[in-house]
Parts: C-alpha cells; sequence; structure tokens
C-alpha cells in the first residue's frame, strides 16, 4: 500500500442500530501515511464509524469504500483501551505480544521476527520473558501496541489507549506514536475525545459532534469558529517551538 492512496471513503454515510440514527452524511477519505484523530465526547459516534470500517456493521445508507487489502483483518492492528486477560493467569510479554497473530498463519521463524521486530519497535526489547503484570503501566500500553503491530499491520487503530495513564506515560505513548508514524509512515487512526492531543499530534481529524463529522486536515478542522459551533466556547489553540498545543477557552465576549 503506497502513501497518499486512498484506504477508506464515505460518502453521504449513514450508520446506527436499528431505528436508532447514530451518524449521518459521513463524508471522510483517509490516505495511507495519514495520522487520524476521531475526536469527540464519549457517544458521538466515533467506534460506531470504527465498527463500519471494520466491517462489523453494515451501513444504512450512503457508500463505504475500503481498499481491498485491509478486507482481510490481518493487515489492520487493533489497540484497545485496556487488557481484559486474567491478572492472576502467568503471561509473559512474549506470550502476551503473540496473541496478536491469532488467525495468521506464521511459521516458528517468522513468528520469532515477528515478535523480535514488534517489541523493538515499542522500546521492549529483552523484556520478551519479563511477567506481563510487572510492567508499568506505559509498558503495558506498549506491550499492548506491539500486541497489534506483530500483524505487520497497514492499518493501527487505537481507541483512547492513553486512557488511565499518569502524564508521564501518556506523553511517552504518544511520542512513540507519532515516531512510528514519522519515520515508518505507519497509518493511523487514534479514537479520543481529548483536544490538546489531536491538535499537537495529528495530519488529520474527524470531529465528531451530533451525528455529524467535520472532517479534513488538522488545520482546517480546528478553527475558531468550528470548535466553538461543536463545543459551545471559543477555544484557542496555540502551539510552541517544540510543537506543543494549549488549548485555552475564551471567556464570553463583553466579560472582564
Amino acid at each position: 500500500m503506497e502513501d497518499h492512496e486512498v484506504i477508506v471513503k464515505t460518502t453521504g454515510l449513514r450508520l446506527g442500530y436499528g431505528q436508532r440514527i447514530v451518524l449521518a452524511q459521513v463524508n471522510v477519505e483517509i490516505r495511507a501515511g495519514e495520522f487520524w484523530f476521531f475526536l469527540g465526547p464519549n457517544g458521538e459516534g466515533k467506534t460506531t464509524l470504527l465498527r463500519a470500517i471494520l466491517g462489523m456493521i453494515r451501513p444504512q445508507a450512503g457508500q463505504l469504500w475500503v481498499h481491498p487489502e485491509l478486507g482481510h483483518r490481518e493487515r489492520i492492528g487493533f489497540v484497545p483501551q485496556r487488557c481484559d486477560i486474567n491478572p492472576t493467569l502467568p503471561t509473559t510479554v512474549r506470550e502476551f505480544i503473540l496473541l496478536g497473530l491469532v488467525g495468521i498463519h506464521t511459521d516458528r521463524n517468522d513468528e520469532a521476527l515477528r515478535l523480535e521486530w514488534a517489541l523493538d519497535k515499542v522500546g521492549l526489547s529483552g523484556l520478551g520473558g519479563k511477567d506481563y503484570w510487572s510492567l508499568s503501566g506505559g509498558q503495558r500500553q506498549r506491550a499492548l501496541v506491539a500486541r497489534a503491530l506483530v500483524r505487520r499491520p497497514s492499518v493501527l487503530i487505537l481507541d483512547e489507549p492513553t486512557n488511565g495513564l499518569d502524564l508521564a506515560a501518556e506523553d511517552a505513548v504518544l511520542r512513540f506514536l507519532a515516531e512510528l508514524h514519522r519515520q515508518d509512515h505507519q497509518t493511523l487512526l487514534f479514537v479520543t475525545h481529548n483536544l490538546a492531543i489531536a491538535a499537537r499530534y495529528a495530519t488529520h481529524i474527524a470531529l465528531f459532534h451530533a451525528g455529524e463529522v467535520e472532517a479534513g486536515p488538522r488545520q482546517e478542522v480546528l478553527k475558531r469558529h468550528t470548535l466553538e459551533r461543536i463545543y459551545g466556547v471559543a477555544v484557542e489553540i496555540s502551539y510552541d517551538s517544540s510543537g506543543g498545543a494549549a488549548v485555552t477557552v475564551c471567556p464570553p465576549e463583553g466579560s472582564s
């Protein structure tokens, strides 16, 4: 899959569950090598659109096109918010990451190469034999990413992966993902409600609100009038020399 090649395109897409419409008239075009943030409050349809892209729900109207390479689930890596394995079950980091190969046919040599590559990518080289539950919160989150990367995916989907992490661990995970995007041109879809994170790291944003999606390059979506319409307050985003983003809620006009 070449950089800038269209991998997902929706036109007038409507999604829902039974009679309940969640999203209507969604128009999004995602290309390989982009870092997308699906941004908005809980319950606004971010996960619903992801489920449609993954083929888990069918469109009610409109069109949804997904690159044929993604039709085979082994080319998609998914990082959930948390790990649901039993914490009382002894599990090494190696065993945990190799769970990501379920459904993929590999031989022992390929499995070892994939594991070594994934561990190196997330900065956990040499920790394959360590107890998964002895890792720090940030390291466990990196192991979750490695479990998805071991599939060698074309697209990596992350569902609020920094929830519950302290600030240092959150920053480490985000910097790692930014490096993965920059060095490997990995296509990333990152679900969050954190505006500051999206403002700092996204190349493109899909902003979800009231059944609608405003989508496009970051600088086109995160405009003051758009944010005010979505959030109901005036919001300013400023950037420092290192690329850090600060989000400021502006006082109402006429206030002192």
